[in-house]
C-alpha cells in the first residue's frame, strides 16, 4: 500500500493530517529547511511530535532541505546529531554536505533526496540508492511514462508530488528570488518571484500579466495509475498551508487510496467533489498526460501558466481599502492564543475593508493576506466582523499590512473541523535540543602532481553555439565549454563545421535536467562523444556522474547546478570522482574563500561574468506569449527564450565582477570563467568584457549577485538589530559620562569598532 504524506506546517496542521488518515507527515524545524516562511516546530514540540505519531503507528519526516554555507557546518552538524537523538523516520535533504555527513557521523539515519535535488532519471535514483538514500523524491516535471521508466529500473523507493502548489522552473534550479536580493529558493527563502506581476513587450504594445504563476497541481484521477507503477509515497504540497487545507487535501487523497481498487471511477469522482473546497489556483496535470517528451514541450507551458491567474492562492476577497484600530480586547485575545513564535507585528491586530472581491469574510472563515511589494504573505483566521448600517464590513486583519495589500479566502468556516490533538497539552518533559559538538575538521583531497593538466590556468569561455566558438577565439581562451544541445549535438558528432579547437581544448557542459525520456538518449550520446575523443564534461545532475563514473580517460567538472557551498558537499563529490568544480552563480566571495582553503583553489573555476538562468523550464512558452523582454514593477529588465530545450528567463543585467579578477588570482583562484550561454556573443560584447579584465575597471550597469554581501540572513539581521541596540544604549551611557555620544576611548565609532557592514 502507498503512502499518504501530508505537510505539517504547525501544530494545527499535524492534527489535520493525522486526524484525516495521512500515513506520516513531513515539517520542518527552525532551520535548514525549504519553507522557513512558515511557523516550523520548536524543539520540545518536534520532540513531542515524534513520540505522539510513532505511538499512533506514523511516521514523521524532517525536511533539511536547503543547502549550507561553510559556516554553517557545524550548526547542522550538531541539527543532524539533535536529529539522530530523537528519531524521526527520516530526513529529507538537498545538500550533498548532510550525505556526507550522515555517512561518516550517522549511517543508521534515514535520508530521503528531496525534490530539490532534481533528480529525473532512474540514473539519478541509483546513483543515490547506492550511496545509502533509501528514498528518492522525484522532479515534479514528469509525466506518467517517465515515472513507470524510473520506477522499472530501480529498487529504491520513489516519493511523488501529487496535489499542491508547483515551481514554474525546473527542481532545485530557480536562481530568481536569489538574484533579486540573496533570498535563494536553494535557502527556504523564495519570495516567489514566479507569482509576480509582470509587464511584456508585445508587437502589439506593452501587455500585463502573472506570466509566470503556474497552475497548483492535482492529480487525484491518476492516483490509481501511479499506484498500480508501484509508487511508494504520495506526497500532498503545503506547509504553508491552513489546517482546514490540509485536513479537506488529505481526506480526498485518503478516500481515493482506501477505494479506487473496489471502484476506480466512483473513488476518483468522489475525491474530487472532496476536493471541491480547495479555494487554491486553478489545477492541472502538468507533465503527465503526454505521450512523449516532444509533445510535452510543445504543450506543457499551456497546462500550467494562465497570465490571467493571480498569484495569490484562494478565492480574491478584494485588497484592503480602508484600516482602523481594533478593540483591545480582541488584541489581547490575539496575543493570548498565538503562537510563541509569532511575529509581534502581527500580533498588533488591526480593522480592514476590502473592495473588490466578490464574497464577505465571516467570523471563522481563515483568508491569506499578501504585501503588494511581495514582502510578506501571512495566513489568519477571522475573529471579529463588525458591519455596519450601509452594509460595509470591518473585518480583523494582522498587523502589518496596509491598503492595497491583497486578500484571499483559503478556506470557510463551514470547512473546519476539529481534530483530536497530537502533541500532548504538557511539553515540559521535552527538553532536547541541539548540543555544542565540534565538527571534525575534514581537509580536502591535495592537489596531486600532473592531476589537473585537463584544468589550466586562465580564461575559460562557455557558449551555447557551435559559431559563438569561432567567436570567443579572439579573448584566447585557455578552454572551450560549449553546452550539449538539440543543435550542438548534431554538430559535434556529425563533423559538419571544422572548430578552430582541438577536442582536447573543448569541455561539453551537461544540462542540468536530466529528465527519464532523454535518459537512453543522453547516455548514448557521451558515448558517441567519448568515441569521437571528447574527454572532459561539466556535470551538473547526479544522473550525469552515474553516466560518466569510471569511463577511461574521462574528466568530471563539477558544474555550477551541483551546489558546492561547503566542503562537505565538495568531500562528496569527490568521492564520485569529480576533481574539480564551477563556483555556483549565487555564491559569495567569503564563501567561496572558506571552503576552499589555500593549498586547493587550483580545483576550482570560478564564473566572474554570466547572463545566469533565473527560471529554466521544461517547456516551450505558449505561442500568445509573444515577447523577450520584460519588467517588473520595480523596473528591473529580464528577457526570455524559448528553444527546443525548453525556455529559460536571464536578467538584462549581467553579473560581473571582471573588475576583481587580481583579488581573485592573488587569492589563489586562477581559473576564471566568461560565460555566455544562451545568449548570442557579439566580438564588441566580448571585447568589453576583456577589456574590464585588462583595465581592472567595473563593467557599467551590472549586478554583483551575492558575491559581496552574501545570502540574505534573518540571523544576520537579528544581531545587526540588536548590535544597533546596544550601541544605542552605549551612547546613551557614554553621554552621561561626558564622552562624545557615539565615539569610542580612540575616537572611533561603535558600527567602526564592530567593523560590521549593513548586511541585506
Amino acid at each position: 500500500m502507498s503512502e499518504l504524506l501530508a505537510p505539517a506546517g504547525n501544530i494545527e496542521s499535524l492534527d489535520a493530517a493525522i486526524g484525516e488518515g495521512a500515513d506520516a507527515v513531513y515539517l520542518g524545524l527552525k532551520s535548514f529547511n525549504a519553507r522557513l516562511r512558515t511557523s516550523n516546530f520548536a524543539w520540545n514540540q518536534f520532540e513531542a511530535a515524534v513520540e505522539s505519531v510513532h505511538r499512533q503507528g506514523k511516521k514523521i519526516y524532517v525536511t533539511v532541505n536547503t543547502v549550507c554555507e561553510e559556516s554553517e557546518t557545524e550548526r547542522l552538524y550538531r541539527l543532524l546529531s539533535y536529529l539522530h537523538n530523537v528519531k524521526p523516520d527520516g530526513l529529507i535533504v538537498q545538500d550533498f554536505a548532510v550525505i556526507r555527513m550522515a555517512q561518516q557521523f550517522f549511517p543508521d539515519m534515514e535520508l530521503h533526496a528531496s525534490t530539490q535535488m532534481n533528480v529525473e532519471s532512474a540514473a539519478g535514483v541509483n546513483l543515490l540508492g547506492r550511496e545509502g538514500l533509501k528514498r528518492v523524491v522525484l522532479a515534479r516535471e514528469l509525466g506518467l511514462e517517465e515515472i513507470r521508466k524510473i520506477k522499472e529500473s530501480t529498487e529504491t523507493q520513489l516519493e511523488m508530488f501529487v496535489h499542491g502548489a508547483l515551481c514554474v522552473s525546473e527542481s532545485g534550479l530557480c536562481l530568481f528570488s536569489s538574484f533579486l536580493g540573496g533570498k535563494s529558493a536553494n535557502r527556504g527563502m523564495c519570495t516567489q518571484a514566479c507569482r509576480r506581476f509582470y509587464t511584456a513587450e508585445m508587437p502589439q504594445g506593452l501587455e500585463q500579466g502573472y506570466y509566470f504563476s503556474p497552475c497548483d497541481l492535482e492529480l487525484i484521477d491518476r492516483i490509481p495509475d501511479l499506484a498500480e507503477i508501484g509508487i511508494d509515497s504520495f506526497k500532498i504540497e503545503g506547509r504553508m498551508k491552513s489546517a482546514e487545507y490540509v485536513g479537506a487535501v488529505v481526506s480526498a487523497y485518503r478516500y481515493v487510496l482506501d477505494h479506487w481498487k473496489e471502484d476506480r471511477k466512483g473513488a476518483v469522482l468522489a475525491g474530487k467533489r472532496m476536493l471541491s473546497s480547495d479555494f487554491a489556483r486553478t489545477k492541472t496535470s502538468y507533465w503527465y498526460n503526454f505521450k512523449t517528451q516532444k509533445e510535452g514541450v510543445e504543450k506543457a507551458g499551456g497546462e500550467i501558466l494562465n497570465p490571467a491567474q493571480a498569484g495569490g492562492t484562494g478565492i480574491f476577497l478584494g485588497t484592503i481599502a480602508s484600516l482602523k484600530a481594533a478593540p483591545d480586547e480582541l488584541i489581547e485575545d490575539a496575543k493570548k492564543n498565538a503562537s510563541p513564535d509569532t511575529p509581534l507585528e502581527q500580533l498588533q491586530i488591526q480593522m480592514a475593508q476590502f473592495s473588490g472581491g466578490s464574497y464577505d469574510p465571516d467570523p471563522g472563515d481563515s483568508i491569506r493576506l499578501h504585501r503588494k511589494d511581495d514582502s510578506g504573505r501571512v495566513s489568519h483566521k477571522v475573529r471579529s466582523v463588525e458591519v455596519l448600517e450601509n452594509g460595509k464590513r470591518w473585518v480583523d486583519i494582522p498587523g502589518g499590512f496596509h491598503t492595497g495589500d491583497s486578500v484571499y479566502l483559503l478556506q470557510t468556516k463551514s470547512m473546519a473541523k476539529r481534530y483530536p490533538r497530537v502533541l500532548p497539552n504538557d511539553l515540559s518533559r521535552y527538553r532536547r535540543q541541539p548540543g555544542d559538538e565540534k565538527l571534525p575538521v575534514l581537509d580536502l583531497t591535495p592537489v596531486g602532481k600532473n592531476e589537473l593538466s585537463y584544468f589550466p590556468e586562465g580564461l575559460y569561455v562557455q557558449v551555447s553555439t557551435l559559431s559563438d566558438v569561432f567567436v570567443v577565439q579572439s579573448a584566447h581562451p585557455v578552454r572551450v565549454i560549449i553546452e550539449l544541445n538539440h543543435e550542438t549535438r548534431d554538430g559535434l558528432l556529425q563533423r559538419r563545421t571544422v572548430l578552430p579547437v582541438s577536442k582536447k581544448q573543448l569541455m561539453i557542459s551537461l544540462d542540468p535536467y536530466c529528465p527519464a525520456a532523454s535518459e537512453d538518449s543522453l547516455r548514448g550520446t557521451l558515448d558517441d562523444l567519448i568515441a569521437e575523443g571528447f574527454t572532459a564534461f561539466v556535470v551538473n545532475n547526479v544522473a550525469h556522474i552515474e553516466m560518466l563514473k569510471g569511463k577511461e580517460n574521462v574528466d568530471m567538472v563539477g558544474g555550477p547546478y551541483l551546489y558546492t557551498f561547503n566542503r562537505w558537499a565538495v568531500s562528496w563529490l569527490e568521492n564520485q570522482g569529480i576533481g574539480t568544480f564551477v563556483m555556483p552563480y549565487e555564491n559569495s566571495r567569503k564563501n567561496l574563500e572558506s571552503t576552499f582553503e589555500q593549498s586547493v583553489r587550483s580545483r576550482v573555476l570560478v564564473p566572474v561574468f554570466a547572463y545566469p538562468a533565473l527560471f529554466r523550464m521544461r517547456f516551450k512558452l505558449p505561442a500568445k506569449y509573444d515577447f523577450t523582454y520584460f519588467t517588473d514593477k520595480e523596473g528591473g529588465t529580464f528577457k526570455v527564450n524559448s528553444t527546443p530545450d525548453g525556455s529559460f528567463v536571464m536578467p538584462e543585467t549581467a553579473f560581473a565582477i571582471t573588475d576583481k579578477t587580481d583579488l581573485l588570482y592573488n587569492a589563489g583562484f586562477k581559473r576564471l570563467l566568461l560565460d555566455f550561454s544562451k545568449t548570442k556573443v557579439t566580438k564588441g560584447q566580448l571585447r568589453e568584457v576583456t577589456n574590464s579584465i585588462i583595465k581592472k575597471a567595473a563593467l557599467p550597469g551590472v549586478s554583483r549577485f551575492n558575491w559581496k554581501e552574501g545570502f540574505y540572513s534573518p540571523q544576520q539581521i537579528e544581531e545587526y538589530k540588536a548590535g544597533n541596540e546596544r550601541a544605542a544604549a552605549a551612547r546613551i551611557a557614554g553621554s552621561g559620562s561626558g564622552r562624545s555620544p557615539g565615539k569610542t576611548g580612540n575616537g572611533r565609532t561603535d558600527a567602526g569598532r564592530r567593523g560590521g557592514k549593513h548586511p541585506r
